[in-house]
């Protein structure tokens, strides 16, 4: 049986209805008091009433396979940069005097706005990165949210942010491309400059090493071919000359040994000489035939020689047979006229032969002046290009920096040319843009205190205290009200249970009460009802 007394009666749903149905009014009347506290108050909080801009980031009209830009700073970086400069101290406090924001007010709301107007400015503007449909990382628009006491004047402050906004970023961008082609134009200088200096040095370097640059290898070894054919062309004109001279001595000789024969009455011999050295220059003619043709020199002039031999060989032998017929009708007195004019032409040849070696020696001598100046100039020609080597690689070692020098001043020129071609497209508003695509809005509701949301908690407050005391009641006022609850504190059953015994005045009253409480539960929700509808379509 104490076992029983023990156990703790389980509550029903019903048991928990009749609770809600005895506590109603700690339920009702807490619910509507802090919903009525609540949402009273909140409309006298100042209305504040938002404006929203859209704006795109608008690329550079003309490809960038054409025309680099010189910005390339991240959406997001160059934002972040642009909100600190706009949201300064003093464009916002121009901003601030010029639309007459947070004067001073009275009331609530002096005690609401804050001492500095600046920071207070700030808290009212947001700005929102929004990125590309289907590409969220991605940033090509931003969103400026700025929150005002009406809507007029959200708008305009707003309308403000957002050109303060576009034309910060114009001129950003046209300063950031001007200053990266004054920076380059300076760098371009300098290695202008560097360039210069190096070329000098390299011009210096080439004036006191000419002739024996490598650029002129290939025309020095061009005049080297030269001078060796003209140096052999002209050893063999002397090999000719000495040659020829060689035959004049001997030709001369010959005369003088002719001339001597026909004073002695010995012409033959001097025929059988001349003879055998027609048959040695025939020799040598068919000798050097076999080895060259007959437009070569030597043969050429040994075609020359046998060709005056034999004009000797024959004016020997008519001189010879003249002399044999002059012999027969020579008298005893002296010598005969014929033999007397025979004299007369073998002093005419030997004069000729005489005049004709002083030319030939003039030549040798000429032929061999130009040899020793060939060869000198084949000995310079050749120390030229033994010393080329040498002056490459000490050309090479001083080209070496201008050549770096022009590489990185055609780099420099390349990127200046490409600076200002960004920069001219800057200057025409054809790069990179802020364009407005949502201009900023009239608000029509306000954007805070939002009553509805407020309303919703003065009830949610009201119902959470109304549970509560119902509960703390429960908990502490502890009654027997029906049957059921003497089971878990008395042993022994219920036999008889007496029922509510009224008058019918009791039953009257009780009447009247039970329909003022619904009228005026009734009037409760509908006040409470009312009241948020209102909130909801006010905002």
């Amino acid at each position: 049986m104490s076992d029983e007394l023990d156990d703790e009666v389980s509550r029903s749903f019903g048991d928990y209805w009749a609770i809600v149905r005895r506590r109603r009014w700690y339920i009702l009347l807490p619910l509507f008091l802090c919903w009525l506290a609540v949402w009273g108050p909140s409309w006298l909080l100042p209305n504040a009433y938002q404006s929203e801009a859209l704006i795109l980031v608008e690329q550079q009209k003309v490809p960038d396979q054409y025309v680099v830009a010189n910005v390339s700073v991240d959406l997001q970086d160059r934002l972040q940069t642009m909100t600190q400069q706009i949201l300064s101290r003093t464009r916002l406090q121009a901003t601030i005097d010029r639309f007459h924001l947070y004067s001073q007010g009275h009331g609530l709301n002096s005690l609401l706005n804050s001492d500095d107007p600046v920071d207070q400015m700030r808290k009212q503007i947001k700005i929102d990165l929004v990125a590309s449909p289907g590409h969220p990382e991605d940033l090509s628009a931003f969103k400026i949210q700025f929150t005002a006491g009406s809507p007029s004047l959200a708008q305009q402050v707003n309308n403000e942010l957002t050109s303060l906004f576009i034309e910060e970023n114009m001129k950003a961008q046209r300063e950031l491309s001007e200053n990266t082609t004054a920076f380059l134009e300076n760098q371009l200088a300098g290695a202008r400059v560097k360039m210069e200096q190096q070329e000098a040095k390299v011009a210096a370097f080439k004036g006191a090493h000419l002739g024996n640059l490598p650029s002129q290898l290939e025309s020095n070894v061009q005049i080297l071919s030269g001078l060796q054919s003209q140096l052999q062309s002209t050893q063999q004109s002397l090999d000719g000359a000495q040659q020829q001279k060689l035959y004049l001595e001997s030709l001369l000789q010959e005369y003088q040994s002719i001339q001597g024969s026909l004073e002695n009455g010995n012409s033959p011999a001097s025929s059988q000489a001349l003879d055998k050295e027609l048959l040695d220059l025939r020799v040598r003619m068919a000798d050097l035939r076999s080895h060259y043709t007959d437009d070569y020199p030597d043969i050429l002039t040994l075609k020359d020689t046998i060709a005056k031999t034999e004009k000797l060989r024959k004016q020997i032998k008519d001189g010879i047979a003249s002399e044999q017929e002059t012999t027969k009708t020579e008298s005893p007195a002296g010598t005969s006229p014929a033999g007397q004019g025979q004299n007369g032409s073998q002093t005419l040849l030997m004069m000729q032969a005489q005049s004709q070696l002083k030319v030939v020696q003039l030549e040798i001598q000429n032929e061999q002046e130009r040899e020793k100046e060939l060869e000198s100039q084949l000995s310079a020609y050749e120390r030229r290009l033994n010393m080329t080597p040498e002056t490459e690689q000490q050309l090479a070692e001083v080209s070496r920096g201008y050549e770096e020098s022009k590489s990185n001043y055609n780099s420099l020129l390349q990127k200046q040319m490409q600076s200002q071609l960004a920069t001219s497209l800057e200057q025409r508003q054809q790069g990179e843009q802020f364009r407005v695509i949502d201009p900023p809005s009239v608000p029509n509701k306000p954007s805070a205190p939002n009553h509805f949301l407020v309303s919703l908690g003065g009830l949610g407050a009201g119902f959470s205290l109304g549970i509560g005391l119902v509960a703390l009641l429960e908990l502490t006022d502890v009654r027997v009200r029906l049957e059921k609850d003497l089971e878990g504190l008395v042993p022994a059953r219920v036999l008889v249970g007496i029922p509510l015994l009224s008058t019918p005045r009791e039953n009257d009253l009780r009447s009247l009460a039970k329909w003022l409480e619904l009228g005026a539960a009734v009037i409760i929700v509908i006040l409470i009802v009312g009241g948020n509808l209102y909130a909801f379509y006010k905002g």
